[in-house]
Order: structure tokens, then sequence, then C-alpha cells
């Protein structure tokens, strides 16, 4: 994903696999409904080491990702929460320390503003399509989504990646001219 979503707290990372939410705006609630339904139901099926990854179309009126949502997908084991809307209750969340990565700031519910449309199906997060059991991981670097159909091969990749630039890292700390350790190992 881009730069534009970033972490709550640059010190957390998230790994898991996506569970999807989509949002769409809405100019109000409709009297005698419940706007937070597929938000509940969604947040209250999470498991451990699910991502609740919610695609609000980079709306700036959206922040449905607060402190009762992280309280609730924390104590199921979940790993966070990845959404291209708006967070709020930021201080609560960073105590927490559950990784959620955002699109910014804002003290706006939900309500009257966005609704879940459907849950566990494909969605677009900033530009990005993810799939319900896509593989997530964020750091203080961004949001990356590796589709099942690659998984496998993309986190071999990632591993050998990882192995080189560990083998250059020692060889540069002892010394070595970088050149000289790319040639070696191809890593930079």
């Amino acid at each position: 994903m881009s730069a534009r979503i970033r972490p709550l707290d640059d010190a957390l990372r998230l790994c898991g696999r996506a569970r999807t939410a989509q949002y769409m705006e809405v100019p109000f609630v409709e009297e005698g409904t419940n706007p937070y339904e597929l938000e509940i139901a969604i947040v209250d099926d999470l498991k451990p080491g699910d991502v609740a990854v919610f695609s609000c179309g980079g709306s700036s009126r959206i922040a449905p990702w607060g402190s009762l949502l992280s309280t609730a997908t924390q104590v199921r084991g979940a790993a966070g929460c990845i959404t291209d809307g708006f967070v709020r209750d930021i201080l609560g969340i960073r105590e927490m320390k559950l990784p959620v990565f955002h699109a910014g700031i804002a003290p706006l519910d939900s309500k009257g503003r966005g609704q879940i449309q459907a849950v566990d199906v494909p969605v677009i997060v900033d530009g990005v399509r993810v799939e319900p059991g896509d593989f997530v991981f964020g750091d203080a670097d961004g949001v990356v989504v590796v589709p099942r159909a690659v998984e496998a091969e993309v986190l071999k990749l990632a591993f050998d990646k990882i192995n080189g630039e560990s083998h250059t890292m020692t060889e540069l700390r002892q010394g070595a001219f970088l050149r000289d350790v790319y040639a070696k190992y191809g890593v930079l």
C-alpha cells in the first residue's frame, strides 16, 4: 500500500490473515436500524491471527476504528487492523499496543457517515486488492498484501532477501566495502 497508510505506533508490527469489510458512505442512519450490525459481527467473529481490513474508499468522513473495536479485537487474539479510513481514540489504542494502520486521525464515528455493506469479500484498500485470507504484513515501513495464490513463492523470496541482507550487514559492520558485498550477495 502507499505511504499514506501509516502505523499508529511505529514500534509495532502486524501480520496475519485478512478479514475484509467494505464500507460505503451514507448521509444518515435510518431510524430503527442498527448501523453497526455488520461492524459488530465481523469484530465478534475475529479469530487469533486475523487482521481486520476495512475499506472505506479513502473517505475522510469515516473513522470506524476506535478503542472499543480495538479492545474487542485484542481480547479475541486478532492481530490488529488496516484501514484506508481514519481512526480515533488513538491514545487508548497506543496504550493497548494493538497494531493499527490508518489513513488519518479524526474524532468521527462511522454512524451517519459510513456503514459496512459487506464482509469477507474482495476489497480495495488504498488502491490494493485484498481478498479474505490474504497474508498481510505491516510495520513502520508500510503495509504489504500477499495474495494466497503466490504466498509460498513470495515468502521464499522475502526470506532469501532477508538472509542476503543479514550477511551483507554483518560484512559491512566488519569493514567490508559495499561494492564487494553487493557483488557477493546481490542485495542492496
